[in-house]
Parts: C-alpha cells; structure tokens; sequence
C-alpha cells in the first residue's frame, strides 16, 4: 500500500572552515587540516497506538513530533532521518487521508491524519520515526537534555479534504513534552506514554530508543605542526605560535577521547540492552560471532586514568573543556597525554567502535521490527514498575495503628461495642490541629522538592518534571488494623521499604494483595470488573472522568458507570438519592452480567464504587437498600474523594457554615438538615447517626479515603473518618454521639472478615499559589474543585499501587 516508504538515512556532516575562497591567503606552510571526529545521537520513536479514551471532539487528528536540545547554547534540532512503515493502516479508507510527512521548515514529523469517531477507539499507527541530533560545535559528549515534543493537531470534518491538511496545521489541539536526560543519550529503550492533557485524553503507546552513533569523518584547520601525528614531534616546534598550537591539539584531542569512551560506552549499553531485551521476550539474537571478534585490549587507552573524562560522558553539569576541568594542573593539561597517544590510533579505534556500534544499532532495529509488540509489552511493565520510585518523590509515607475506640479526653466514658463488650483505649487528645499539623508537614516537603536536583536515566514527563514544586504532595497513611497487632517490629511498614513493601498492600508484612484470597472464586471463568462513579452535590456524571480515565489506563477491561440518576436532583433526601442509586447500579450490574453470562460464565464479580463530596454519603445509603443486598459480596474497591462521612458536627469553616445555614433557611434543602444533623431534635434519630450504624463499609475488600487539608468544604476528619480536636475536648451528649459514630465506622472498617483488607489514608496537598486570592480560595473551594480538575495525583496513587485497581 505504500510502495514509496523506505529507510532515510541523514548523515550529518560538519561545515568545514579549511575550505578557502578564491582570494583567501593560503594557511601557513606547517599547518594542514586535521581529521577530528564526529558523532550523532541517534532517537527513534516508535508510535504503535493511538487510543481515544476521552477526546470531546470527533473529527481528524494528526500527531506532530519535533526533537531539540533544551540548553539554549545548543542550536540545532533533531533531523528526521528515517521512517519506516511497519504495517499499513488498519482504518478503511474513508478514515485516512493522506501519508505521513516531514516538514523541512521546522525538522517535523507528522503522521498521516486519521479520524476520530468514537470513544475507546484504537488507531493503530505502527511507524517508527528516527532523528538526528549532530553534535557538531560541541566540545566532545553532550550534556544537554532532549527535549521531544508531542503536538495533537485536530481538524474537524470538513467536505472538501483538500483543505484538511492547512485546517490541521493551524494550531496544535494540544501538547506534550518529554525531557530526556543526557544520563540516556549514550543508549535507552523505555515506555514513553503520551497523554497530552485532561480535555485531550488519548493514549499513545509510543517507545523511545537512544543510542550514540558515528558520524563521518571532517576537517578542520588547527594550528598543529604538519607532523602532530607523530606523539613525540608534538609541541616541539620553535616558531612563536608552536605553544599555542599544542595547547589547541591537546584540547581537541581531549574532545575527541571524551567521544571515543562515549561511543565504546554507547557499546556496551546497546549490547546489553539487547541481550536483556532478548531474553525478556523470549526471542534469540545470536551475537556469539559479534563477541567472540570483540577486542577491548586496542581501546585500554580510553580507560587509564581518565576519570575528567568519565565525569563529562554520564553528562553531570555543563561541558567543559578537558583543560579546564583539570585546572592544568595534571598530565593532560600539559600536553603529555597527546605525546603519549597517536591521533591515527585513536581514529582507528573510534572507527572500529562506531562500526560496531552500527552493527549493533542495526540488528535491534531489524530485531524490534520483528517483535515489537513483545518489545512494548516489555517496555511498559517495566516503565509501570519504575513509576513507583520516580513518583515517590512527591508522596510521603507512613504509618498508624488503628485504636481499638477513641474516647473524649474525660476519660470516664467506656464506648460498647457488639452489645455490652467493652474496649478501652488510653486517653487520646489533639494538641495540634490536625490539618494545619498536614498542611505544614506537605509544605516543608514541597520546598525539599524546590531544592532538589533530579537526576536520573528516565524519560521525564514535563506535566509533572517542568515545575516539580507545583506538583501536588500526597502523603499515604497505611492504617494497621488493631486486632492484628504484631510483637514482630518486621510485620510493620518501614518509610524506606513501603513502597516496594507487600505489607502495604496487605494486613501483615507476610500477606500480599498478588496472592490469591478467599475472596476469588475458583471457579473458571471471566472476572467481570464494575465501577460506579458518583458525583457529589449539584454535580454532572462527568466529573469524576479524570479518575474513570486513569482507571482505564491501568486496567482498559473494566466497565464503568458514570451515575446519571441524581444528577440535578441532589437536594432532596439521601434516602431517595440513595435508592435511586440502588436501582441504577442494579441496573447496570444485570445488564452486564447477562452479556457476558451469554459469551462464557463469570468467575466472580468485583463491584467497586468512587464517589466524590456527597456522592459518597449517597453510595453508602445505596448500599442499605434492600435491592443491593445480593451484590454485598462483590464489593471489592471503595474510593472515597473527600466525603463527609461523619457529617458536619464540627465544622470549622464558618464562612462555609454560614452558607450551609443560608440554603437550609432559603431552601429548606433536606440533604444540608441531615448534613448538620438538625433534620431531628435527638441527635441519635439524625440520618447520619443511624447511617454510621449499619453495615456500608465492612464487605469493601478495600478502602482508601482521600483528603485534603485545604478543602474548606468537607471537614477534614469527616473525609478521613477521623478523631477531631473539637469533639476529643467536647464533653456533651454532641462528643458522645460523634464518639460512637466515629467508632462504629471503624469498626465496621476492621471488620474480621477481611484479613487482606488495606486502609489507606492519602492527604492530597495541592499547591495553593496557582489559585491566587480570590473567594474560592478564601472559602476552600478551590481544593475541593481541584480532586476533579486535576488527575496528578490519582495517578500518583493508583500506579503507585496498581494490583488494587487492576
């Protein structure tokens, strides 16, 4: 189908100044050009899919590539050099328009326009681009990071398609930047999703492969002695310019060594990786005849006593002159180094590295061409498994045991439990403020991450690397289950080893959520995953999109519900909200289930449910009603975006308070009476109280409960299901009642039943100088806005963790 597509080899070649003008003088009879060296870095990107998971728009979409250095001293961009067509598109001809192109003007590629006609659509692209950065000018390796570009250009349908291509090139939709380090460029293979941004949700399954080439060989004019070749006539010379021109040969040959290691480097990588590739996807190089004609003896020059030069390969600060970085004071800065080694000797071992390398560059491009859906499949369990160290930079975690049942600081109340079996826990009360003590903790955090220098191998995604400090902070708390207190110190959570931890993930540091529990039926059969979204008060079906997304990112089986039956009509009672629910996830739970019942039989059911604000209050009541009671059992998941799951009984934000007094007088709104629990004069006839009473949390196989010491609009131990100041120094009938519903829901939390249960508390601290001044912020809506303007942070914790939602 495409008859014209084939390999484009760039070769870069430096200007050289040694070529005279007709009137120039001719150069001084002792000086001639000297061979110098030159390489190339050398990234292919290999685009496989293009998935829709959340565009707004149907219409045509293009994707742009571009590649740069990002220190501003380096001026040139990458070349296109190569593209290849692995296989034709799959999309039918109304579909396509067009073929890939390169765009000279800015060095661009762009893909064929392809369009966009429904949700979850895949778009199979199979084309591997490749570009060239010369390093020509520079003063041997580079430092300087890469910066590849993602644009998403859109078009809409238009009659006339010859107008699409100019429609495309007006504006980019959207734009993706990924930085890649100058620690990669002497060879990488890596995972590199591309996303763009949350009103352009796609997924692009792209890899990115890096390694230092050869380049042909140049001239330049120096000022050496016409027989710099030989070592021992260099800086001999009598004439008055015979000191400079030493110095300038020794500077260009420190250069060119720093490149030959470089490349011998950029060897080795590239031979391990392909080995490791191999053997990761079970498919054989045979490289035994490669190796077995590999002699590093000839290249032991480039590894004596060059330790200035190691530093400047593994690119650590700007570059440097060899000179410099030696302050003159060694061997090398004398000149002694160019004495002691011949200029032909290092060109023919750079030489023969380069070919090598070529070799080698060649078979895992021919290799990759052959398996690359193994190579990608392989690339991206590795990317997935390294995200939870990258990203652990923004996440803090710890630690707590769960009382047995909190008292008030009298002391003389017991709390029962079970009907008359009493459990006592020593007197606990708050000193502190336990959202200021939060928010400051993530605060001094955040300026730890201002200060730090990130150094690292990965490919850096700019949404999160540009400004790492504006970055939310999300601090875990693993919350230990008391009736499995331990003497063992090893079966609790260490800071150093949670992330990695199976303890985490599970209710004792022996147990781990990959194992298979009682709760997996052995049956054979599919695993029919559900998970409902509930929008809170005056909300849209749509707002919880950005975690739904995610969710799909990790696990694309799933099936979602995005709860429609009470949008516009969340201000009436919870126990209508709640029923209406009911039979919506009920519903939905039916319909699926006869569809797959018809293709094979269902081996167990996982029934999950995210709820932002009051949508959590409504899924908890939804869960009472008698029409779920069938389903309790498959509850697998319950994610909670800041829920008031103890009410409003002490709510600090008076301004907040005040406008909840406004819509109870104005508007008689019944959920805002049950909220503040004055929809009944006795606080244990309220809705809340008896809410808190049932069972609506113990069958969840787990529970993770987000907050944020910023949200104005849900107290914060309400959306942690937590001991508060006010109510620990309150000694009223109003303490006592919080007291117990404090206790029955971590009861129900604790259950027995669940022995593999992981309760997570996550405090979400976003950067609060995006807001600016004004009313939100002052009121604290702001950050209970941002849990669905922003997806940072849900992808922090889910691919932090991602066996729970997979």
């Amino acid at each position: 189908m495409f008859p014209h597509l084939g390999w484009f080899v760039g070769l870069n070649y430096k200007s050289s100044s040694a070529k005279r003008l007709p009137d120039a003088k001719p150069p001084p009879a002792k000086i001639k050009p000297v061979a110098m060296l030159d390489a190339v870095q050398e990234v292919a990107i290999y685009i496989h899919r293009f998935h829709n998971l959340d565009l707004f728009q149907q219409g045509w979409y293009q994707i742009k590539i571009t590649m740069r250095w990002q220190d501003s001293e380096y001026t040139s961009v990458g070349t296109p050099a190569r593209v290849v067509q692995y296989e034709a598109s799959d999309l039918g001809s109304d579909d396509v328009y067009g073929v890939w192109r390169i765009d000279d003007s800015d060095n661009s590629f762009s893909s064929q326009p392809f369009r966009i006609k429904y949700a979850r659509q895949d778009v199979f692209l199979s084309i591997m681009i490749s570009f060239n950065l010369s390093l020509a000018g520079l003063e041997g390796i580079s430092s300087s990071p890469i910066i590849l570009k993602f644009e998403l250009l859109h078009a809409p349908i238009l009659g006339n398609r010859s107008d699409l291509q100019a429609s495309l090139d007006a504006s980019p939709a959207a734009v993706h930047e990924f930085r890649i380090p100058s620690k990669a460029l002497l060879g990488l293979h890596s995972y590199c999703p591309v996303h763009f941004d949350v009103f352009h949700a796609v997924l692009v399954d792209v890899s990115v492969h890096i390694s230092l080439l050869k380049a042909v060989s140049y001239t330049h004019p120096l000022k050496v002695p016409s027989d710099s070749s030989t070592p021992e006539n260099v800086g001999t010379e009598g004439d008055s310019g015979s000191n400079q021109a030493s110095t300038q040969a020794a500077a260009a040959d420190v250069n060119d060594i720093i490149l030959a290691k470089s490349l011998l480097n950029a060897r080795d990588i590239l031979l391990e990786e392909l080995q490791k590739l191999s053997k990761a996807i079970d498919q054989a190089i045979d490289l035994t005849d490669f190796i077995s004609k590999i002699d590093d003896t000839k290249f032991d020059f480039l590894q004596e006593n060059w330790v200035a030069a190691d530093d400047k390969v593994s690119g650590q600060g700007k570059p440097q002159n060899g000179l410099e970085k030696l302050n003159g004071t060694s061997k090398f800065g004398s000149g002694e180094l160019v004495r002691h080694l011949s200029r032909g000797a290092l060109q023919n071992s750079f030489h023969s590295l380069g070919d090598q390398v070529l070799y080698l560059w060649s078979t895992f491009l021919n290799f990759h061409r052959f398996n690359k859906t193994k190579i990608l499949e392989y690339l991206r369990d590795t990317w997935a498994k390294d995200r939870r160290a990258e990203w652990s930079i923004w996440m803090v975690y710890s630690k707590v045991e769960m009382p047995h049942h909190f008292l008030n600081s009298s002391g003389g109340e017991e709390s029962s439990h079970n009907g008359g079996h009493k459990r006592l826990s020593p007197m606990w009360k708050l000193t502190d403020d336990p959202a200021q003590t939060a928010a400051t903790r993530a605060e001094l955090h955040r300026r730890s991450i201002a200060q730090m220098k990130i150094n690292n191998r990965s490919i850096q995604d700019m949404h999160i690397f540009g400004d790492p400090s504006r970055i939310p902070i999300v601090i875990v708390e693993r919350v230990l289950n008391a009736p499995r207190r331990t003497t063992s110190e090893n079966s609790y959570l260490r800071n150093l080893d949670v992330i990695n931890s199976p303890g985490l993930l599970s209710g004792s540091g022996s147990d781990s959520i990959n194992k298979k529990s009682d709760y997996i039926s052995p049956k054979k059969g599919c695993v029919l995953k559900l998970v409902v979204f509930v929008h809170g008060f005056q909300g849209h079906h749509l707002d919880l999109r950005l975690i739904r997304n995610q969710w799909l990112l990790i696990d694309p089986k799933v099936e979602f519900l995005m709860s429609e039956a009470n949008e516009d009509k969340t201000s009436g009672d919870f126990r209508e909200m709640g029923q209406r629910l009911a039979q919506e996830v009920v519903s939905f739970l039916k319909k699926k289930m006869d569809k797959v019942s018809r293709s094979g039989s269902i081996a167990d059911i996982k029934l999950s449910f995210v709820g932002h604000s009051i949508g959590n209050v409504i899924i908890r009541t939804a869960l009472t009603d008698s029409i779920m009671e069938p389903f309790l059992r498959y509850l697998y998941i319950y994610l909670s975006i800041s829920g008031p799951h103890l009410g409003y009984l002490y709510c600090s934000n008076s301004l907040f308070s005040s406008g909840l007094w406004l819509l109870k007088k104005l508007k008689n709104t019944q959920c805002i009476h049950q909220l503040t629990f004055t929809d009944d004069p006795d606080l244990q006839n309220t809705f809340f109280y008896k809410l808190c009473k049932k069972k609506t949390l113990e069958n969840f196989k787990h529970i993770i409960l987000l907050s944020s010491p910023q949200d104005g609009y849900v107290p914060y131990h309400s959306a942690r299901i937590d001991m508060c100041q006010a109510a620990s120094l309150d000694f009223s009938r109003k303490g006592k009642v919080f007291l117990e519903m404090l206790n029955d829901c971590l009861d129900q939390i604790r259950a027995p039943q669940s022995e593999n249960r992981v309760f997570m508390r996550c405090d979400i601290n976003f950067d609060t100088s995006l807001y600016g001044k004004n009313l939100n912020t002052f009121i604290g809506r702001a950050a209970h806005i941002e849990f669905l303007e922003s997806d940072v942070f849900a992808r922090f914790i889910m691919w932090s963790f991602p066996d729970l939602f997979r």
